[in-house]
């Protein structure tokens, strides 16, 4: 095996471990939304996600000399879009199935083009304008049995609500994101301040009202906070080791993890709007995610 392809093995095979990782937190947090405050999942979730991200730091000496910044502003509005999405995703899971949960989330990428076309005066592709159609034609699948005079669930409805803003917010969060490292700003520093901020948003709804967790709950806030964190650790790591477009496909195996928990952990059936949205959404998704990139000429 060439080193080549022996790195975009390892970026692989570190995309799948994220998702599956990812798929483990939205699973606890799924657990602990019926017996503790919203709020406080998100400060536990962001709070512990900081331990396993400072230790990479320090071994990589990236802390605490890779978090000084020449754009502190511009990492306050990333974070605050950040840490507003991880409200409205914990949100969504607590009213969702866990797989139209992740589903929904596969909406960012289509809001994203829509963004590039309309605001940023980006090319309309045929790629693009697919994915936007099919994206949005996904969305009104899960939506269309709510609102068109069949069982009406406030509480699925507004599940979806949620997710659709989580998208918005998300989309928002990755351009500010790429807007950060084309100024040089290190993804760790990127990552730190996201999650610090967050922390700090949990917090400040402490007089709200939180709960004392029990040591079982306690352990599933722990481990959705570790959680978190290493699957963040292993995105980044594996996009040092293959191109975006290489692990592309391979962002869709966590859907099979969600599906999987809400048939076997949670007892829920797949509803038939969600199998109707599912190809629109991931066909969606793949073709507003689609560049056309330039061949490398071959080397000599």
């Amino acid at each position: 095996m060439t080193s080549p392809e022996l790195h975009a093995g390892r970026g692989i095979a570190l995309r799948l471990l994220s998702g599956l990782l990812f798929a483990v937190m939205v699973i606890a947090v799924k657990m602990l939304s019926e017996s503790v405050p919203l709020g406080e999942i998100v400060f536990f979730r962001s709070a512990f996600a900081l331990i396993p991200l400072v230790i990479f730091l320090r071994l990589r000496d990236e802390f605490p000399a890779g978090l000084r910044t020449q754009r502190p502003w511009g990492h306050m509005l990333r974070s605050g879009f950040g840490a507003l999405a991880m409200f409205t995703s914990f949100a969504a899971i607590a009213r969702l199935p866990v797989a139209e949960a992740t589903l929904i989330g596969y909406l960012s990428p289509v809001l994203t083009a829509i963004a590039g076309v309309l605001l940023l005066g980006e090319r309309a592709t045929i790629y693009r304008v697919g994915g936007i159609a099919l994206g949005l034609a996904g969305v009104a699948a899960l939506f269309g049995p709510q609102l068109g005079g069949g069982t009406f669930d406030a509480r699925h409805l507004a599940g979806l609500g949620f997710g659709v803003v989580t998208a918005v917010l998300t989309s928002l969060a990755l351009a500010m994101t790429r807007s950060l490292a084309r100024t040089g700003e290190s993804p760790g520093a990127i990552a730190f301040y996201f999650a610090l901020c967050a922390a700090l948003a949990g917090l400040l709804t402490l007089p709200g009202g939180w709960v004392m967790p029990s040591a079982q709950t306690l352990a599933l806030l722990m481990l959705a906070g570790l959680f978190g964190g290493f699957a963040h650790i292993a995105m980044t790591l594996a996009f040092r080791y293959a191109e975006a477009s290489r692990l592309a496909p391979f962002e869709y195996v966590a859907l099979i993890w969600a599906m999987l928990a809400d048939l076997v952990i949670f007892g829920l059936p797949l509803a038939s709007a969600f199998l109707v949205a599912l190809p629109l959404l991931l066909g969606g998704a793949a073709l507003a995610a689609m560049e056309r990139v330039p061949k490398k000429p071959a080397l000599a």
